[in-house]
């Protein structure tokens, strides 16, 4: 599902990720995790496809990254759900809005849409804040709405990017709860945090960056 062969960008003559080289498989939930500066947000630029690998290759769902087509690219974006540690949600747009303009703009019915995002936000637990704005939400609320927006295009694959960083125990447990769940529905996720807690235990891969290097793979 994910492929990396020796992947490397480089900054300024700066390598931010250097012959990084690992495989996830499809329905597989896996973790990347590493100090700050060590190459994840790099990483998960390149797998969101905002930017392509300078040297070596990037396969997804059978794509390579750096040869695709224009017409290829939003195909395989829309396959890929994303999840920001920054929420990245529109202030001007209530929850509902902001989890349907997914399916708007690939000219999604109506109807369907509602049945969609309604049921993601009961996913959520959030059904009831449908009509709010994401000011109104609190911190914890709002990453689960970030999570609702990437699900309800019904991705293959999901990449979260440090997506309990700044939550409490309570909500950290939720959104994994999610995440085990969707993962358990066939999603193939890949998780980058620096909260070991989050897969301690977990029986599962966790890839271990360090300077921009893969240092170490193991099972956790």
């Amino acid at each position: 599902m994910i492929v990396l062969d020796k992947a490397s960008k480089y900054y300024d003559a700066q390598a931010a990720l250097k012959n990084v080289s690992f495989s996830i498989k499809k329905g597989e939930l896996a973790f990347v995790t590493g100090p700050s500066g060590a190459g994840k947000t790099t990483l998960f630029k390149l797998l969101y496809l905002a930017e392509t690998p300078d040297d070596g290759t990037i396969t997804i769902a059978g794509f390579n990254t750096s040869n695709l087509k224009e017409a290829t690219i939003p195909f395989l974006r829309r396959n890929i759900g994303v999840v920001f540690q920054d929420f990245k949600l529109l202030n001007n747009k209530t929850v509902f809005d902001n989890i349907a303009l997914t399916l708007r703009i690939r000219g999604i019915m109506e109807r369907e849409t509602k049945e969609r995002v309604h049921s993601v936000l009961k996913l959520v637990n959030l059904r009831h804040k449908s009509d709010k704005y994401p000011a109104t939400l609190s911190g914890g609320e709002q990453q689960r709405i970030t999570l609702a927006r990437a699900i309800v295009g019904e991705p293959t694959v999901m990449l979260a990017d440090e997506p309990t960083g700044n939550l409490d125990a309570e909500n950290e447990d939720n959104i994994m709860k999610i995440f085990k769940y969707i993962n358990n529905k066939g999603t193939t996720i890949l998780i980058a945090t620096h909260n070991r807690s989050l897969f301690t235990n977990t029986g599962k891969r966790v890839f271990y960056l360090d300077e921009g290097t893969l240092a170490k793979e193991e099972i956790a």
